[in-house]
């Protein structure tokens, strides 16, 4: 078949610096996923192929060059969702410019994947959102980003993390420490996302004011949470009168996001999750909207999309 070149040609050394990473780094990448040969000059890269090829790459440096020519630093995780994209021939570079926070260290914080970009929409839209999907896809930390985006823009005036506090092989009353130091393990991820958006000093001073509340979803019932955006992560280890006992009490000025992973429910065997019964039971609701995160979400290293999507494989030949 007929070979055919394709030039780029690049804005400045410093864009094609970024572009091509550390040793070429990413310029390796898309040259192990795409049959192509890719030679690149200072300022041009230089495509040789089939036809069907060249253009899968050239749509690949076209989307990665319209993300660091508006300011965004790329890593690994943007050529392999980029691979992944382009082969599926979707256009999401404008989807993936929208900074949706800045951190107090200056790091911008974007979507990485379209299944972020949406999840992302969908909180802003509904009143109560449900983030669905497989470890590493940002459920969790993105929402901790809105939560502290409404707080800092006075949307709302308090921000309440909640997790259930599953034994996941491990007895509470076998671990050291007060009921606090016990609980806390099951929460570091908040805390974690905490101190990555605000800072250490600013999250413990609101922590400390109650402006920030980290707490154990049984110490929600009986409560009214009004003008707070509340999170409960882990939605998967929640039972149905559990979901149920925390949805009902969200009171005015609030929003909800509900994170969780339906493959990892540990929860004692037979019992139900709350988190799958309520798809069926809140799916009609206007207010209410559900996002689905898929592997292609995953934006940690690429191998653990390939580790969930094997774990898919399996549970459903079994």
């Amino acid at each position: 078949m007929q070979q055919q070149e394709k030039i780029i040609s690049l804005n400045n050394n410093q864009v094609a610096q970024m572009l091509y990473g550390a040793n070429d780094e990413y310029l390796n990448m898309v040259r192990e996923n795409v049959p192509v040969e890719i030679v690149a000059k200072s300022n041009e890269i230089i495509i040789t192929g089939k036809k069907e090829d060249v253009e899968l790459a050239e749509r690949i440096f076209k989307h990665l060059i319209n993300l660091v020519e508006n300011n965004r630093v790329i890593s690994l995780t943007d050529i392999d969702y980029a691979i992944i994209m382009k082969e599926e021939n979707q256009e999401i570079s404008n989807l993936l410019k929208e900074v949706i926070y800045m951190t107090v260290r200056g790091k911008k914080i974007m979507a990485k994947t379209k299944g972020q970009y949406e999840y992302i929409e969908k909180i802003k839209e509904k009143d109560v959102v449900f983030g669905i999907g497989p470890a590493g896809t940002g459920k969790t930390y993105l929402a901790v980003v809105m939560a502290v985006k409404y707080l800092r823009e006075k949307k709302v005036s308090r921000i309440v993390l909640t997790r259930p506090a599953v034994e996941a092989g491990e007895k509470l009353g076998f671990l050291p420490g007060d009921l606090q130091e016990k609980i806390d393990p099951y929460l570091r991820p908040l805390y974690d996302g905490l101190y990555d958006v605000l800072g250490l000093d600013l999250a413990l001073k609101y922590i400390e004011k109650g402006i920030i509340e980290i707490a154990p979803l049984a110490y929600m019932r009986g409560r009214t949470l009004e003008d707070c955006f509340i999170i409960l992560d882990e939605a998967q280890n929640t039972t149905p009168e559990q979901m149920k006992m925390f949805l009902t009490r969200i009171g005015l000025n609030s929003k909800v996001v509900v994170t969780g992973d339906i493959t990892q429910v540990d929860l004692p065997k037979n019992s139900e999750s709350g988190l799958i019964v309520v798809q069926n039971i809140l799916k009609d609701i206007n207010e209410i909207g559900f996002s689905f995160l898929k592997s292609t979400d995953v934006v940690r290293h690429k191998v653990v999309r390939k580790i969930i999507d094997a774990y898919d494989k399996y549970y459903k030949s079994n």
